[in-house]
């Protein structure tokens, strides 16, 4: 692997923490040591704001779109060039497939090319108002945007909240989780080398714990936008609200995956698999919750537990691996707790359950049958390779059941009865759903939850316009 950058990166350069503190990173697949990262203090993290901040009164909130829309697609045609630099540093940092990793940094650099193009396409409105004269809107940037990414996704997640608000002329303080910081500083790396000012895009890679209260209470920064658990979700909102901060936030899910009796009911189970076991479970919208048709459950659940039989455990470095390793072994213990009490509660275990290998925190694709709708694992988000299903009678009290959850991500309902699609998607709360298919995510279209899943949107127009005041002025006649 080519070498790559470990140090925080503030105002156009690589710069180690004004303490010297470092992280150590494991790599999930072998347990060994892979590297170190700088760990910023809250000196750095003030010093990167204030950089922000000047870089924006200095001109990126006054750059004409069409050169801001040029800059950003040359940071796309960076990621494209360096994509296979980028998508080791995720296989090795937190066990991402190799094949997945490749796939998830070309859709950082679509993101980029997105908002490159929507730059030039984000207007105001003129409105006709009952006094005469003229009324028209403006959408103006905030300033210093932080955004806050996991571990589950990093690369595209700091794309996809980096890039609309670049393109809308904020400047951004991106803090990668502490636990795959190194795409990120690459990202900022990148795109400065595209033509990004100095300041514009800041890195502060580090514990959360750390940095993360001051981060989110500088008087400097605007907004927040966070992708990760509910819980740190609330506790971001209640310090953002002591100076009314904007807050956007993708949280949990526990998202259902709905199979009616007249659905190609044996494409749902073959594909359905991968909606759930896909990065190892560590997915906000893994569909972990399976309603089935009672009429079919038993033929559905014989051939889903076959596909998922059929899954390629293995090396992430690997093209044919599917399921690579969890992120930790403090991860993977969540998930093996969860399999524990349902084992001792009687519920049965179809599939899976095992560590596969002696070395990695790897964990078996697991399949849960004769689970009860107050289970623990039924109701709480694993975040691990886990799947239950129930079956259902009735359309209703399926639909009851489905929205008897805090969290309202994601979804999928399979049916061929156009009329029932609509229907259950109307009455399905959640933020994101897909009829016959499992694809959660557009770069075009508004992604985020309903209730406990968060609040706001990222990607499609809607991204951009959160990063936005909206202004209005009237002018008299």
């Amino acid at each position: 692997m080519n070498e790559f950058p470990t140090q925080l990166f503030i105002n156009g350069e690589l710069k180690n923490s004004s303490t010297g503190k470092r992280l150590t990173l494991v790599d999930p697949a072998t347990e060994t040591v892979f590297t170190d990262v700088a760990a910023a203090s809250v000196n750095d993290l003030n010093n990167a704001i204030a950089g922000a901040h000047q870089a924006f009164l200095k001109g990126w909130r006054d750059l004409p779109p069409g050169k801001r829309s040029e800059i950003l697609f040359n940071v796309a045609r960076r990621l494209r060039e360096n994509c296979e630099r980028l998508a080791q540093l995720e296989c090795h940092n937190i066990g991402k497939p190799i094949s997945d990793a490749r796939d998830e940094v070309m859709l950082g650099a679509r993101v980029f090319e997105f908002y490159a193009g929507a730059i030039t396409k984000f207007y105001g409105q003129t409105i006709p108002v009952a006094r005469g004269g003229f009324d028209f809107t403006l959408r103006q940037p905030m300033g210093v945007v932080a955004a806050i990414v996991p571990w589950n996704f990093p690369f595209p997640i700091a794309c996809w909240k980096a890039a609309p608000a670049l393109a809308a002329g904020n400047c951004v303080v991106l803090k990668p989780a502490s636990q795959s910081p190194l795409t990120a500083i690459l990202l900022g790396q990148l795109a400065h080398e595209a033509g990004l000012p100095a300041g514009v895009l800041q890195v502060l890679t580090g514990s959360g714990g750390e940095i993360g209260d001051a981060l989110v209470q500088h008087p400097r920064v605007r907004k927040i936008s966070f992708t990760g658990s509910t819980a740190v979700g609330a506790r971001l909102m209640e310090l953002a609200a002591r100076d009314l901060k904007r807050v956007s936030s993708e949280l949990g899910g526990k998202s259902p995956n709905i199979v009616f009796a007249d659905a190609d009911w044996q494409r749902a189970a073959a594909e359905s698999p991968m909606s759930v076991f896909a990065n190892t479970g560590q997915d906000c919208c893994a569909r972990s919750r399976m309603f089935i048709e009672r009429t079919i459950f038993d033929n559905f659940v014989e051939l889903f537990i076959a596909t998922t039989k059929k899954l390629k455990v293995g090396e992430p470095s690997k093209a044919e691996t599917q399921i690579g390793p969890l992120v930790s072994a403090s991860q993977r213990d969540v998930a093996e707790q969860f399999i524990h009490e349902a084992k001792a509660a009687g519920r049965k275990i179809a599939a899976g359950g095992n560590r596969p290998s002696p070395k990695g925190f790897y964990l078996e694709p697991t399949v849960l049958l004769e689970v009860e709708p107050h289970d623990r694992v039924w109701r709480e988000e694993v975040f691990g390779p886990l799947v239950c299903l129930r079956p259902f009678d009735d359309e209703a009290a399926m639909i009851d059941e489905v929205n008897d959850s805090p969290y309202g991500l994601s979804g999928s309902i399979w049916t061929n009865n156009l009329r029932r699609a609509l229907r259950v998607s109307r009455l399905v709360e959640s933020g994101v759903l897909s009829i016959n298919s499992h694809s959660s995510v557009h770069v075009e279209a508004p992604f985020g939850g309903y209730k406990q899943s968060g609040i706001g949107r990222d990607l499609g127009m809607n991204a951009m316009e959160g990063y936005t005041e909206l202004k209005n002025v009237y002018v008299a006649e």
